[in-house]
Formats: structure tokens, sequence, C-alpha cells
């Protein structure tokens, strides 16, 4: 890895103060800007900040007496100086693309810092695929800050992993250089009932005085929440609900509201600030999950801030939701989330802080992005061939391997449903009666046909069951080896010939999506980096991307960003129903039910 750490501040200390006492010129000046302090809350008018070393000296209304011959002056023109933005919690997978890839899309949009969690990849290279992701994220001129993964397994004995994390693991991890704490604990019955490898993950993360994810997954805000904040995580950020938002601000915790592709939790959720009045401290904004369409089309946490100001917060307050209180929740207060001294020189000039366009983005003290172009280098890992041939199916399959064979004798079965629902996570266990046709259960109507095909060890294992609510139409499969957080390959289809072929053809590319309808590829987006991410850039991935989705729609799906949802169904800590290569969860209770119910 080729990596220069950026100097901490008590190496530049003599440098800050020089140039703040005027006795050596900044580097840079930017000039006659509005000041948004997120400290107090307030915008000062025509204020200059100087930088050097890649820092802040100093914010001050003149900031000439410390500007030379040699000062690169930029001119703000009265526009709002205000801080880059900050993701308190993603997933770079999610996006489709590498750490490098992931940067360009964003700096654009203002995102400068990022903390992010891994475990998707974790699930399919273990301790050594978080490195490399870790690494390459140290090479990018933005601050991308990782968090070990705490759960691969995410749910112990309800799913097959790649590989598998453990305490030893995290304790490991925790004194690597870009590390800032623990990933998202979503084994929440794990620390609810004291599992002691939970704990375990837990304690080596505290007792590196790192901060501690969390993801409780659950409308119960009684004794088992109780015990998980107990037990130690430090935020969630799977509230769908005011009172979720207030339960986890009153014990102490952050709550984090996403706005993802996706996931739009935001707006049921900021109501505790803009109505109940609670102090807007503990709450940050995220995004989770976001894939190339959304980063190149729509935005990132600009995106989630503009959002927050339409649903009624103060522009202030969101932003402080996306700077400052995410700085201060990751002990990271006195180096980015604000704009001032010492800090890094991280910086959006935005003409407007509603609307909030992003003209002019710094971090570290240089100009990575303007007017939407990013200008920054954004370095490459050389992933290895192990990241890259990582879909071994065993076999080629066939539709024989997605047949669902029903009780002898039957002309019709009562069949376990998972119910997807648009815009949310948590899905709904449904039932609904099927037909048989020579001894095989049909998709019919709204329901189809969805399969879990073991893609690690090569064991061409199929599991099967049902799915509703994509309205797909006619014959047709998508695959995908996104498939969170096992990252197996999911494929739901309305017929098993198209189911094979979709499953096939993502074991020659290497992994991605893929689409088949009436017997033809409609659409492929390769992801051959451990079958989750693509090394080419946002723009050609978003593109594959939009041809997906509207492959999605041609074949009747009318959800909003539905890939999301198709990518969610392996999930096993997220109520109420999913799949996992070892059958049908029962998430609520944390067991396996039949896909079909036994005939009386």
């Amino acid at each position: 890895m080729s990596h220069t750490p950026f100097p901490a501040w008590p190496d530049v200390a003599e440098q800050l103060i020089a140039t703040a006492t005027g006795k050596t010129p900044a580097d840079t000046v930017i000039k006659g800007g509005k000041w948004v302090n997120v400290h107090t809350r307030e915008i000062l008018d025509d204020h200059d900040i100087a930088v050097v070393a890649g820092r802040i000296a100093c914010v001050v209304p003149d900031a000439g007496y410390c500007t030379g011959p040699e000062t690169e002056v930029i001119d703000a023109q009265g526009r709002y100086m205000i801080p880059g933005l900050c993701d308190g919690h993603m997933h770079i997978e999610s996006g489709m693309l590498t750490p490098a890839e992931f940067a360009r899309a964003v700096i654009p949009h203002g995102t400068t810092s990022m903390f992010t969690d891994p475990h998707e990849i974790a699930n399919v290279l273990g301790l050594e695929g978080v490195r490399m992701m870790h690494d390459e994220a140290l090479m990018q001129p933005v601050n991308i800050f990782t968090q070990m993964p705490s759960c691969a397994p995410s749910a112990p004995g309800m799913e097959t992993t790649g590989y598998e994390i453990t305490p030893e693991d995290v304790a490991l991890a925790m004194f690597w250089p870009g590390i800032i704490g623990l990933g998202e604990m979503m084994n929440f019955p794990g620390v609810s009932n004291a599992d002691p490898k939970m704990l375990a993950e837990i304690a080596a993360t505290q007792r590196a005085n790192k901060t501690v994810g969390g993801h409780y997954a659950s409308p119960d805000l009684g004794p088992a929440f109780a015990g998980y904040v107990a037990g130690g995580p430090a935020d969630d950020h799977e509230g769908t609900c005011e009172a979720d938002a207030v339960a986890r601000m009153r014990q102490g915790m952050r709550s984090m509201i996403r706005l993802g592709s996706a996931w739009y939790d935001v707006e049921s959720q900021i109501t505790a600030i803009t109505e109940k009045g609670l102090d807007p401290r503990n709450m940050i904004l995220c995004t989770d999950d976001c894939h190339s369409g959304t980063l190149v089309n729509d935005g990132h946490m600009n995106r989630v801030v503009r959002h927050a100001i339409d649903c009624g917060c103060d522009p202030l307050v969101a932003l402080q939701m996306a700077t400052i209180n995410t700085a201060t929740h990751f002990g990271l207060e006195r180096e980015i989330g604000s704009l001032t001294p010492g800090r890094r020189a991280d910086v959006i000039l935005t003409s407007d802080l509603k609307t909030l366009p992003v003209e002019l983005v710094m971090a570290r003290g240089q100009i990575v992005a303007r007017d939407g172009t990013c200008l920054a280098d954004c370095p490459h890992y050389d992933w290895p061939d192990t990241a890259r041939r990582t879909v071994r199916m065993g076999k080629e399959l066939g539709p024989d391997d997605f047949a669902v064979k029903a009780p002898a004798g039957a002309n019709a079965v009562t069949a376990n449903v998972i119910g997807v629902v648009e815009n949310q996570a948590p899905t709904r266990a449904l039932k609904f009666e099927l037909p048989v046709t020579e001894g095989r259960v049909q998709a019919t109507g709204e329901v189809c046909q969805i399969a879990l095909v073991e893609r690690h060890r090569a064991t061409g294992q199929v599991t099967n069951a049902f799915v509703s609510g994509f309205g797909y139409e006619g014959p047709m499969a998508m695959a995908s080896t996104v498939a969170h957080d096992s990252h197996h390959m999911i494929v739901v289809g309305t017929d098993a010939a198209h189911m094979a072929m979709a499953a096939n053809r993502l074991g020659e590319v290497g992994g991605g999506i893929v689409i088949f309808k009436d017997g033809e590829e409609r659409a492929l987006v390769e992801l051959p980096v451990a079958g989750l991410m693509s090394d080419s850039p946002a723009s050609e991935v978003a593109a594959k991307t939009d041809r997906m989705m509207q492959a999605m729609r041609d074949c009747g799906c009318t959800l909003n960003n539905a890939y999301m949802q198709h990518s969610l169904l392996a999930l096993v800590v997220i109520p109420e129903l999913r799949i996992s290569d070892l059958g049908l969860v029962d998430v609520r209770t944390f067991e396996f039910i039949p896909v079909l119910e036994p005939v009386s």
C-alpha cells in the first residue's frame, strides 16, 4: 500500500500558529464568504478562511494580514462557506464501486468524510477483504474512515458466509490506522442475550476507545432494546418512525436517520426535532446504501441534507446533522465537521443553503471539485485475482434446480411468501395459495419464485422460496451476487428456465446483476471485485445500472429502486421473512419456517 498519512495537528501546530498570527503566509485563503458556524449555529457575513498544511489556520473578517504573494486566493463572492459533508453510516460496496471510484463519484457532491462499514466484502473475503478496502480508502484525497465489520455472518446459525469475522479479527483491526470503530452490530438478539462473541467484539472496540456502531432492527422497545443499549452500541440507523428516534436519543444513543437509494426514513423521524423539539445534537444524517445511479444522477449527502430541509428542518440544523454531530460522535470533533482552526480544510462553497448547489469543494486544503466535476486523483488499489474470482457455483444450473416440489397429490398449496415493502428494509410475512402443475408449485400473479444460489464453496446448492411485490410479468428472471449480507446469489423470477439462464450468466462473468426476459439478456452490470463492486468509473456503472432498472420496469416492476429491495432479501437480521442458503427465516423469532405449509 502506498499511503502518506495526513499530518496530525501537533505536527503542524507551529505552522498553524505562524499563519494565524500573520508571521507566515497561508497556502490558500478563501475570501469574502458567509461563514456557516455549526458550533454556534449562526451565519457570519464577510469572513475569510486561511489554510496552511491542509488545515484551517484561522477564520477571520479579513485574512489580508496572512496573505502573501504565493498565497492562492479563492474569491467566495459572498457565497456560503460550509464544512465538507460527513456520511455517518454507509457501505461503499452498495455503490457497486470500489472506494476509489466511490470517492470520485461523491466528491463533487461535497462529501469529504465517510464512515464506512465494509461488511459486504467481509462476508466474501473475510479480514483480508476488509484490509483491501481499508487500504484503498486511505489512498483517497478525502477522509474515508473504516469501521471493522462486526457480524459475518450477520446471524450465526441462520446463514453460511464465505468467511467469518471473529473477536480476534476485531481486536487486531483496532490497531489499523484507518479503523474508527466497530461496524453495525446487526446481531441484536446476540447482544440482548449477552452472546460472548458479540460482547468480546464490543469490548475490544471499547478498550481501544473507539465507537461501537448499532443496528437494532426491531420495533420492540422493551427489555430487548434496553439490553441492546446496555451492551454498548452507540448509534442506530434502523429506526423507521418518530418513536424509534426518540427512544434511541433518550437512551444516550445517536439516532442516525437515512436517505439512501431505497430507504426513506428521514421524513418519519426528523419530526422528533422539527415538531417534538428535542435537542438535535444526537441526530445524524446518513445514506446507508446508495447505488451508483443515485450517486451520479441525484447526489449523496447533499441530497440527504436537502431532503431534511424539505421535511421542515432548519438548514443550519440539517447541516449540523451532516457535519459536527457526526464528527463528535466518532471522536473527531477536533479533526473534521466544522470550519474552525486546526480542523482539516474540508470546505464547500454554495450559493444557497436550502437547495445546496455544490459549487466548489476543498478537501484537506486542496480543491477537489468544481461545478460538479471531480478534479482530484483517486488512486486505485491493485485488486488481486483472489478478489476477482469469487463466484463458485460448482455446476451449471438447470430449470430443475429451481423447482419447488408439491406434496404428492396436491392441486394447490399454501406458501409462506416474503412480502416486499416499497422504500423500506423490512418485509412482511405473507401467505398465498399457489397452484400445482405436474407436481411443481407455480409462481402466479403477484407471486414470483426466489432462490439463493450458494456461490462461495461451489456446492451447487439452490434454496427455493417465494416472494411478492415486484409485479413481474411474463417469462423473466433477475440474478445478483449482491445479496446482503452473505452475498450468495439471489435469483428472482417467474420462470425456472430463465432463473437458470440468469444464474449461469453471472457465473460466467464473475458476478454482478443480470436480467433475462423472453429468453434474452436485457441488462448486465458486471461487478468483478468480490462479485460486489466494479473498478470502472461511476458514470459507466451508473449507465449500466440505469439500463438494469429500466429492464426491471420492462418486466413489470414499478417499485421505487426495486434493485435495493432485491439485494436485501437475504438479510436475515431485518424482519419479517428472509431467505438464506439454509432456508426460509422468520426474523421475528429467528427460526426457520417451511416454504409450504403442512397439509392438514
